[in-house]
This record gives structure tokens, C-alpha cells and sequence, in this order.
């Protein structure tokens, strides 16, 4: 197998390539300008070497001491030491060959036989000491020319390498231009003209794989990639199609929950609401009859609700079925909706349904939470199998149902329970003040009928008197009542019924009034503001009927907890002392805000007048039961 070639491999080996013969080019390049550097500098020394030949000449001519010509020469020594061991530092080295070896040691032999002239105590004629320095700087010319013909060449080797650098340069810049192409270029235009295709729609386009390296696995790719969109394409009418009945079937279900959902909440009666269900259900199920059926708080007899294209006959005699007589009505806590195959005529439990013609029935249970309320039971003229999705959905069908019919209930009982709360108002209300006032008539009747066998004439009097009074108290309790009863609440705020009632109280009892509210809170909840009201409305009566008070105000301080205070300028009472029929209306007070959360307080002195005050707690609610005013008598009364 051959092994892959990685762009990057390629990459690298051309960069490698290119920097070794960089290197070796500026390696050359380097060691040509340092000789050439060098042998400048010893060119350059040479000819310092020729200045300080005249100089001691010039010494020689001018009979400088022995000293002066010594330190000459000891320049000289110097330079002669430092043009055949070099400098590398500067660089100053001489370029060595044979031909200017054999020019340097003519150099040093010539300076080999001055020297000791030189340093003479008598120097050389000025003849013979410009002879001798002509004779030696011929030598070191001779020595420099050949220094330069060495540099010539290594100024010639310079210039071929820089040229070769120059052709380097070149054919690099040719080559990654044509590796770039030939690696990077080429197989992205395929790749580029290939996406063209796909996105034209054209998933048969294929890009040619040349190569293993990464471009070559980005075409394989590609090619995997458009064979599968070909594949996924020609596959995807079908898909679509059996996506779009899959939609279409759940919007049908939705829609079917919808129309029941709406069904549920419209109908107002339970058999209404059974009928409706069982005529949905069967259309949507396509099923031939549907019964729905109630089930007893034990699970033992199920009372068929409604039904919907079931016979008669059938109807009839299965209209209360026992637990287990048939296959309908047999349901479990646990039970699931599930098809049952109905058996031949001689064979129980379902001869019935099949002498009506049927093969199949679905039972779905109706249960709310986990308390089973009863069950659906769908007829079937065939054989059935239902889906997972159907299954589901007549279970979300039942569920609703079965919260319809809780909701039904839990309406008929709250009605009840309003009507029996408002009963037992109309009890307490009728017990506190009218059946009071009759027995203390009866009493007073059968007084008078004492003190008329006995001829008493001013006993009868007086008792016709209390009669009269009784009888006038009596007609403005009925009064008040029916001001109690027919006074409304506004949900928003309490003080418009508040100010109704104090209204009609001056215009009955003629004691004037005042009405202040301070502060600002919460609405009270409607049932909330209906037992203030009362409470309010029973102090009052209180006031017409006990305090003999001239004037009476109503203070409302509202904020987190309401506070009402009805104080009036009467007569006043010894709380400790009263047993009488104001104790009774404190009860009913007390009673009403209890049922609230609410707290009553009395403040009251003979001659002082009285304060009722009612405290509301932060958050008040109704209560659903209460003692009665009745029972709390007879208990301070024990």
C-alpha cells in the first residue's frame, strides 16, 4: 500500500529544500566577504607598511637617533607579525597562496637584511636610504598586487554566488507558485466548481480524487457527501409525503381535542356533556355505536350515561350493569385502554354485543388522577387495532372528560353549599331578631289575656303599650332585614355599601351620622366584604334599637389590616351586666368576624356611649364554616 502524502509533508520538504541551498548560497556568500574583508584590511596594513618605509627613510635623511629609528622599526616588526598571523577579530588575515607566500618572504627577507641598517648608529647616506625603502616598497607592492589578484577571484566567486542566488530566488518563486497550483489551487477550483453543481442542484457532480493528501481526503468527502444527498434526495418525495400525513393525522387529533375540549366547556349538564362526548368519540374512531358509563363510588355497578348509535334494545338492558356481569364494566384501578374481541352468541361474557352485530369493543377508562370515574366503550362491526397515537389520544379525551364531569360536580355542590349557607343566614337572622320578638309578643299576649279575666284595666293598658312597641320593633327588624339582603358589594371597594347603609340606617332610625375613611389598602375579597358589611349593619341595629343615641360615625382606617369603628353618643352598658338581647348582637358580630379572621372589641360605659371596632387580619378570607350566633349563646349562657 502506498502511504499518504500529507499536503504539509509536501509543504515542508519543498520549504527544507529551498532553505538548505538558501544556507549553503549565504554560507559561500559569507565566507567570500569575510576573505574579501580580510584581505582589504591586510591590503590596507600593507600599504602602512609603505608609509612607514619612507618614514624611516625620512628618519635616516634627518640623522634621527637610534631610538627614534628603533621605535621605526619595532612599527615595522608589528605589522610584518601581524600580516602572517592575522586578526580575526578585525577580520584581517591574508589570503594565502603560493604566489603571494613567495611575495611575503620576499617581503621579510628584504626587511631581514635593512633591518640591522636601519637601527645602524650611523644610519645609511640619504643615496642609499632612499634606494634601500624604493627597493622595499617594490617588494610590498609586489606583495599587495598579489593580494589583490586573490581578492579578484573571491570578488568573482561572490558575484557567481549571488547570481546563483538571484536564479534561486527565481526558480523558487516558479516552483511554489506551481506546487501552490498543483497541491492548492487545482483541487479547491474542483472543489469550488463542484459546489457550484450541488448547490444547482446536481448531487450526481463527483470531484476526482488524485491525491492522498488532505485535499484528497476533502474530495472523498465530498464525494460521500453528494452521494448521500443524491441518496437522501431521492428518498426525500417519500418521506415528505409520509411526513405530511403524519402532520396532517395530528392536526386531526388536535382538532378533535379542540372540538371536545370546547364541547366539555359548554355543556351544562352531565348528560349533555356524555352524549356529546360519546358522538365525538365515535366519529373520530369511526367506531359503529359508543356508550359512556358512570361507575359507583365502590366500582361495583356502572350507570350508563349516553350513548350514541347503540341499539335500544342494548341500551336498555345494559343501562346498569353489575361489576364483572360483562366485559364492559369490568375495569381495574390499574386498567389501560385496550381492544376486546367480542366472542360468539352462546358464549359470555359479551353475547349481547354480538347479537347486535359486533366484533370488537375498545374500553377506555376514565379516570381523574388515580380514582376511577368510569368508562368509554367504543363498538365495532370488524375487527379494530388501534395505534399507539389513538391510544393517546382517547386517553387524553377521557382525562378530560372525567375533569368536565369533576368540574360539573364541584359546581353542584358549591351551588349547594351557597344555598345552604344562605339558608342558614336567613335561620340566624330570623332566630336573632324576629323569633325573639315574637316569643316576647306570645308572652305579652298571654299576659294580656291574664289581666283581661282578671279586669286589671291598667295592666291591659300597659301591656297594649309593650305589644304596640314590640310590634313596631318587630316591623323594623323585618325592615332591616330586608335592607341587610338586598345591599351589594362592589368587588373594587367597600365604601360605597358602607355609605348605602349608613344612608338607609338615618333615613329609618332618624339619628344622623357621619362617614370618614382614612388611608389606602388592598380591595377586600367580595365574600370578605360581605361579612364586614354585616357586621357593620348589626352594630347599627344595635344603635336603633339600645343606645338611644342622637348621633353615630363610621370611621374606616384602611392599610395592611382594615379597621372599622362604629361609635355612637348613647347610653352606653355595663358589658359585665348584659345578658340581654345586646349580647346577642355582640355574638352575631363576634361570629360573623370570626368566619374572617377578624377580632371585635367593644368599648362602652353606662352614660359614655359605645365603640365597636373591627379588626381585619393582613391577608382576611372567608371561612366555610362558622358556629352559629345560636350555639355561642348557649354557651356563655351555660
Amino acid at each position: 500500500m502506498r502511504l499518504p502524502t500529507a499536503l504539509t509533508t509536501k509543504l515542508i520538504a519543498l520549504g527544507v529544500s529551498f532553505l538548505l541551498v538558501a544556507m549553503v548560497s549565504i554560507a559561500i556568500t559569507l565566507w567570500a566577504t569575510w576573505k574579501l574583508d580580510g584581505g582589504a584590511a591586510a591590503v590596507n596594513e600593507a600599504g602602512r607598511m609603505r608609509m612607514q618605509t619612507w618614514q624611516l627613510a625620512s628618519a635616516a635623511q634627518l640623522q634621527t637617533t637610534v631610538a627614534g629609528r628603533a621605535a621605526l622599526v619595532q612599527r615595522f616588526d608589528d605589522s610584518l607579525r601581524l600580516l602572517r598571523a592575522g586578526d580575526p577579530a578585525r577580520p584581517l588575515f591574508v589570503p594565502w597562496d603560493d604566489e603571494v607566500e613567495a611575495s611575503f618572504a620576499q617581503v621579510e627577507r628584504r626587511w631581514a637584511q635593512q633591518r640591522a641598517q636601519w637601527l645602524a648608529e650611523s644610519p645609511p647616506p640619504p643615496e642609499r636610504a632612499v634606494a634601500l625603502a624604493e627597493e622595499f616598497v617594490t617588494a610590498i607592492d609586489r606583495f599587495v598586487l598579489s593580494i589583490e589578484r586573490q581578492l579578484a577571484r573571491f570578488t568573482a566567486i561572490l558575484n557567481l554566488f549571488q547570481f546563483v542566488m538571484m536564479a534561486l530566488a527565481i526558480a523558487g518563486a516558479v516552483v511554489i507558485l506551481y506546487t501552490g497550483y498543483l497541491y492548492v489551487i487545482h483541487p479547491l477550483a474542483s472543489l469550488a466548481q463542484g459546489l457550484q453543481r450541488v448547490q444547482a442542484g446536481d448531487f450526481s457532480v463527483r470531484v476526482d480524487v488524485d491525491s492522498s493528501d488532505e485535499f484528497g481526503q476533502v474530495a472523498a468527502g465530498f464525494n460521500r457527501m453528494t452521494e448521500t444527498l443524491q441518496s437522501l434526495y431521492g428518498e426525500l418525495e417519500a418521506k415528505v409525503q409520509a411526513k405530511t400525513r403524519d402532520i396532517e393525522a395530528q392536526r386531526a387529533r388536535l382538532e378533535t381535542l379542540y372540538e371536545v375540549s370546547a364541547l366539555l366547556a359548554e355543556a351544562d349538564t352531565i348528560e349533555e356533556l356524555a352524549r356529546g362526548f360519546a358522538h365525538k368519540v365515535r366519529e373520530l374512531l369511526r367506531a359503529d355505536a359508543a356508550a359512556v358509563r358512570w361507575s359507583d363510588e365502590a366500582n361495583q355497578r356502572y350507570l350508563m350515561l349516553a350513548s350514541d348509535c347503540l341499539p335500544q334494545e342494548l341500551a336498555e338492558q345494559e343501562r346498569s350493569l353489575l361489576a364483572g356481569v360483562c366485559a364492559c364494566g369490568s375495569l381495574q384501578p390499574d386498567a389501560r385502554t385496550r381492544v376486546i374481541p367480542i366472542l360468539a352468541h352462546e358464549a359470555a361474557p359479551m353475547r349481547l354485543c354480538a347479537r347486535a352485530g359486533y366484533e370488537s369493543v375498545v374500553s377506555v377508562p376514565i379516570r381523574l388522577q388515580h380514582r376511577l370515574l368510569g368508562e368509554c366503550d367504543l363498538f365495532f362491526r370488524s375487527q379494530v387495532q388501534l395505534s399507539t397515537e389513538e391510544t393517546a389520544l382517547l386517553d387524553a379525551l377521557a382525562s378530560h372528560l372525567a375533569s368536565a364531569l369533576e368540574g360539573l360536580r364541584a359546581d353542584a355542590l358549591e351551588r349547594e353549599a351557597a344555598v345552604s349557607e344562605e339558608r342558614a343566614l336567613l335561620a340566624r337572622e330570623l332566630h336573632d331578631s324576629i323569633a325573639q320578638s315574637l316569643a316576647f309578643l306570645k308572652i305579652q299576649v298571654q299576659l294580656l289575656r291574664g289581666a283581661v279575666q282578671k279586669g286589671q284595666t291598667a295592666q291591659v293598658q300597659r301591656i297594649l303599650d309593650e305589644l304596640d312597641a314590640g310590634v313596631r320593633e318587630s316591623i323594623g327588624d323585618v325592615r332591616e332585614l330586608l335592607v341587610h339582603f338586598r345591599t351589594r358589594t362592589n368587588t373594587d371597594d367597600i365604601e360605597r355599601a358602607l355609605q348605602e347603609t349608613l344612608r338607609k340606617f338615618e333615613h329609618q332610625a332618624g339619628i344622623a351620622t357621619r362617614f370618614a375613611v382614612h388611608g389606602q389598602g388592598l380591595p377586600l375579597p367580595p365574600d370578605v366584604q360581605v361579612q364586614v358589611l354585616h357586621v357593620v349593619q348589626e352594630a347599627l341595629s344595635n344603635v336603633r334599637k339600645h343606645a338611644r343615641a342622637s348621633h353615630v360615625t363610621l370611621e374606616v382606617d384602611k392599610g395592611a389590616r382594615w379597621q372599622l369603628r362604629v361609635r355612637d353618643d348613647g347610653a352606653g352598658f355595663d358589658p359585665q351586666q348584659s345578658r340581654g338581647t345586646s349580647h346577642v348582637g355582640l355574638q352575631i358580630m363576634r361570629e360573623r368576624a370570626a368566619r374572617i379572621g377578624a377580632e371585635v372589641q367593644v368599648v362602652t360605659a353606662p352614660g359614655q356611649g359605645t365603640t365597636v371596632t373591627l379588626t381585619l387580619p393582613p391577608h382576611p378570607v372567608a371561612s366555610a364554616t362558622a358556629p352559629t350566633a345560636l350555639a355561642i349563646d348557649q354557651e356563655a349562657s351555660a
